[in-house]
């Protein structure tokens, strides 16, 4: 297995700018593994394929206003931060650019437009870690809420007017630096029509840190050092979710920090109430123990996402949907459109 196996190729207008509004009205590509056959539908369809007792889980973690400019003290140059994990009161990981003129011990003026902050907001230097990640400490991190802003991916070059569209309508718990981009698809009214249906609704959480946009950078898939997430699984959510595989039910995972998640807190084939370190790198060969289905978006060429998903649906099955979703103008990434796989 190779990195390039989860290669191909899309034209650069069928990234999306913008999400679709409403929420619910992008297109939805549906797979089923046992018949391959794909069906295009648009998402607000996707109550036709659920069925009673179904249990269907989403991540709740909410984007964190992770993106901060500011210029390094003394000097014109220009830095932007972005917080990747808390590790402590004002202390955080960070990618930093430009990384390579930031050495351990450079102040990093943070720019303050709110007018709210007596004097100088400070980020410093205070440690290096693999892969370009830096140690920061900052001079009081509630600045996040005033100076941060939300860290949108680097191929979307189109200003959000409105931030909230970059979280899904059920995000609760502050902690990821990208969001969970399967749920965005889904809408109140939704998720309404889905309990109408007797499906069971669950919640879990899995901060989003850098692995989701970090690309493999070896040949290997299987050497790419994965970054731990935390995540929680609740002792209902558990109960909920093992009482659907005693009944024959399915778990439906919305996205791919959710199957991640629980996987790793379902090794044994049972889940378990979970509140931890999650670093399960999910490649083809893989044998799922708890997740039936799952709905995704359109992920990066070799990405570990698109490896996740590729372990789930077969490779080759997955790069054929692939082919058709660039054949049909699908929309693809954060704002694009979804895939359902059963």
């Amino acid at each position: 297995m190779k990195t390039s196996d989860f290669d191909y190729s899309l034209p650069s207008a069928l990234i999306a700018q913008v999400p679709v509004e409403p929420r619910d009205h992008s297109r939805l590509l549906v797979l089923h593994r046992d018949s391959r056959l794909i069906e295009h539908r648009h998402f607000y369809e996707i109550t036709h394929y659920l069925e009673k007792d179904d249990v269907i889980v989403f991540n709740n973690s909410r984007v964190i206003p992770a993106r901060m400019l500011g210029h390094k003290k003394g000097t014109t140059i220009k830095v932007e931060l972005l917080l990747l994990r808390r590790l402590d009161k004002n202390l955080w990981e960070a990618l930093a650019r430009p990384g390579r003129k930031l050495p351990v011990g450079t102040e990093v003026i943070l720019r303050d437009l709110s007018g709210v902050h007596e004097g100088e907001i400070l980020a410093q230097i205070v440690g290096h870690k693999e892969e370009g990640v830096k140690i920061v400490q900052l001079s009081d991190e509630t600045c996040l809420r005033t100076l941060g802003q939300l860290p949108l991916p680097p191929y979307i070059h189109v200003p959000l007017p409105d931030p909230n569209r970059y979280q899904t309508v059920y995000a609760k718990v502050d902690g990821s630096v990208a969001a969970p981009t399967a749920g965005l698809h889904f809408t109140a009214e939704l998720l309404k029509r889905i309990e109408e249906k007797g499906v069971k609704i669950a919640f879990v959480t899995l901060h989003i840190g850098l692995d989701t946009f970090r690309p493999v950078r070896t040949d290997h898939p299987e050497r790419h050092p994965i970054h731990t997430e935390y995540g929680e699984v609740s002792r209902e959510v558990a109960t909920t979710v093992n009482e659907a595989g005693k009944i024959g039910r399915r778990v439906i995972a919305v996205g791919t920090s959710t199957v991640r998640l629980l996987e790793a807190a379902g090794q044994t084939g049972v889940v378990q109430p979970y509140a931890g370190s999650v670093d399960l790198f999910i490649l083809p060969g893989y044998k799922f123990r708890i997740v039936n289905a799952m709905v995704t978006n359109f992920h990066l060429p070799k990405s570990t996402p698109l490896m996740l998903v590729a372990a789930f649906a077969g490779r080759e099955f997955l790069l054929t949907a692939y082919q058709e979703a660039v054949a049909q103008s699908y929309r693809f990434y954060s704002f694009g459109d979804a895939m359902l796989i059963l």
